[in-house]
């Protein structure tokens, strides 16, 4: 037995010492999608190339092999294979073929990633910054001060915490406007507006608002979830429009001011009327909400589809919908989701709710660079609410819905020609 034992461990060394790539599943066979991603992007800001096997075994990761590497993937739980030279060589002639949906994309380098978020602490968390930390991804948190000094173009990704950028506050004054959070986060704003020579807390918004599509215009890449995809469009289309009422910015808004917006100025939407009720938690009708009596859905039932791309002639769209599922459950937010009659025919639907006519996940390109956003807070809390504690992602290691968060983080370390065999 003691010979057996010996022979399968000299064995085992033996493919060890012969294999010169590891694969990195994605589909059922991972124990953790999340951190995956993660160990993707150590190997990147190890100078270590990673090809990204778009729809091969739910997006498999593939990179030339390295101790450290598969000690890492056993070190967090994530599973991988070593394989040798002829299996890596197979693998990728089989991806090649014609008639086949598939492509491998060459990651070159680890994107430096930005979130904005406030730095004081609100009662809510934020689904990207949950999955990063988890991930082990690391990111810089900056605010209006840093954008507005111009430090966007030192990163490469930008994700928008859970901003209202039309300067009403998330439109929480109907609910909260006597909540020590509410008063602080009110008074937090306006005191940064007053610092940075802002009339108004709006007028600032609208600034930092302008720096992000620069920011994007000049080639970054941006990520928006919830309720910062709708305002910021919002915010772009009222330009020198007062759309806020009394309570939030100290004067009414202006009467016409729905006339005034002009839509051309928006990323992914058009049309939309915006909420002229201060009490209302909508900032604009772009958004189809659980409480609208529109939405006969519930959370057993709430579901989208991810679209099906052409990989070898898609290859941006078919990264960011990377998984082992093209079925995910739904989640709410402030914006839970898109009225597909506001969604300009310009953008790429990633993935939507058919039957109810609602758009889930968008992406576009302006400029140089490329935007996206993802609607829903949390797509493992169903129905999160203010107060609610953040999600415990130990328990949803192959969540979906988070794998559509960490495709995009990684997409702006891909070529920009795709890699061919």
């Amino acid at each position: 037995m003691a010979h057996l034992l010996v022979l399968l461990l000299l064995v085992a060394a033996g493919l060890r010492a012969s294999a010169t790539y590891l694969l990195i599943p994605m589909d059922e066979t991972q124990k953790n999608h999340l951190k995956a991603y993660g160990i993707a992007y150590w190997a990147l800001e190890r100078e270590v190339e990673v090809t990204w096997l778009l729809n091969y075994r739910g997006g498999a990761f593939m990179m030339k092999y390295a101790d450290a590497l598969e000690r890492e993937c056993r070190l967090r739980g994530v599973s991988c294979v070593a394989i040798a030279d002829g299996q890596s060589t197979e693998i990728l002639s089989s991806i090649a073929e014609p008639s086949v949906n598939m492509d491998a994309v060459k990651l070159q380098k680890a994107p430096k990633i930005a979130v904005y978020s406030p730095k004081s602490k609100l009662p809510w968390d934020d689904a990207v910054t949950l999955v990063m930390t988890y991930a082990e991804i690391p990111y810089d948190v900056v605010y209006d001060e840093e954008l507005l000094a111009g430090v966007l173009p030192t990163y490469d990704w930008l994700h928008l915490h859970h901003e209202d950028f039309t300067g009403q506050y998330g439109k929480f004054w109907g609910n909260y406007r006597n909540a020590q959070w509410y008063i602080e986060d009110v008074r937090n704003q306006e005191q940064m507006a007053h610092k940075l020579g802002y009339a108004k807390v709006s007028a600032l918004k609208l600034a930092v608002a302008k720096k992000i599509r620069d920011f994007v215009m000049g080639g970054g890449f941006l990520f928006a979830m919830c309720s910062a995809p709708d305002s910021y469009d919002v915010a772009l289309a009222a330009e020198n429009v007062d759309i806020c009422d009394v309570m939030f910015d100290g004067d009414p808004m202006q009467p016409n001011a729905q006339e005034l917006l002009d839509y051309s100025k928006c990323f992914a939407f058009k049309d939309f009327q915006i909420s002229t009720n201060p009490a209302e938690y909508e900032i604009s009708s772009i958004d189809i909400d659980q409480r609208s009596r529109m939405r006969t859905v519930n959370e057993r039932n709430d579901f989208f589809t991810l679209f099906d791309f052409s990989a070898k002639w898609d290859w941006v769209p078919t990264m960011l919908t990377q998984n082992h599922t093209r079925i995910i459950h739904g989640f709410m937010g402030q914006t839970t989701a898109f009225r597909k009659q506001y969604v300009k025919s310009s953008t790429v639907v990633l993935a939507e709710n058919k039957e109810l006519g609602e758009v889930r996940y968008l992406h576009g390109d302006y400029g140089k660079g490329t935007w996206t956003f993802l609607g829903g807070h949390d797509p493992e809390d169903y129905s999160h609410f203010v107060g609610d504690p953040p999600t415990d992602l130990s328990l949803h290691p192959n969540s979906p819905g988070y794998r559509l968060i960490l495709n995009n983080i990684l997409f702006p370390a891909a070529k920009k020609e795709k890699h061919k065999t």
